[in-house]
């Protein structure tokens, strides 16, 4: 499957009142305050992530290339609090303009 978002792309993000699984999110990474990153959300709470179950305020994330991806792989579940947002539109460049959720 090819990514969904490609470099360079614009993203309109709104505050997520809720997150399911699918969704594509803008969270924080949570070893680098401030660096905000786009993922997918793969596992909810009490969902198994791999080889455990998530935590009631737990999200397991990962990236679209999941060859090249930093996500919950490499430093395990979000807490609900580092999704900063829920992606709903790519509006750059005009041509692969679309709703996204």
């Amino acid at each position: 499957m090819s990514p969904t978002l490609k470099p360079g792309e614009y993203l309109f993000a709104v505050r997520a009142r809720s997150v399911s699984r699918g969704s594509l999110v803008v969270v924080e990474h949570p070893n680098r305050p401030g660096h905000e990153m786009v993922k997918r959300v793969e596992a909810v709470p009490g969902e198994r992530a791999g080889s455990q179950i998530l935590g009631p305020d737990e999200y397991w994330v990962t990236g679209d290339n999941s060859d090249r991806s930093t996500d919950s792989r490499s430093f395990g579940p979000v807490r609900r609090e580092a999704i900063r947002g829920r992606v709903i539109l790519r509006y750059w460049p005009i041509q692969r303009a679309m709703w996204l959720g």
